[in-house]
């Protein structure tokens, strides 16, 4: 009878390691500036520290919050990008690939 008493308790205690699991999972971590796909773009998590001679095109102003790959809500640090799948970038960040928002 313990047995089946202990199972249910682990039972209980697995599955909500579960649910906190996938929802942390659903918020993405943070893509790291040594990412390889981050690296090839010169994605840098604050704009201000973009490398100006190796891309040209950054222009003061531009950061991933107003670009439109960046999908993450208004007010937010950090939202997902189309191009870090399962990734969040830094409002505050560039690349490479920034395309200003309509």
């Amino acid at each position: 009878m313990s047995n089946r008493r202990e199972f249910i308790v682990q039972l209980s205690l697995g599955s909500t390691a579960l649910v906190a699991g996938s929802a942390a999972m659903a918020q993405g971590a943070m893509v790291s500036e040594t990412d390889p796909t981050a690296t090839a773009l010169g994605y840098k998590a604050d704009a201000s520290k973009a490398d100006k001679v190796k891309f040209p095109k950054f222009a003061a102003g531009q950061n991933c919050g107003s670009c439109q790959l960046y999908t993450g809500k208004a007010g937010a640090d950090a939202g997902p990008c189309a191009l870090f799948a399962g990734k969040q970038v830094s409002v505050k960040g560039w690349c490479s690939a920034y395309a200003k928002k309509a």
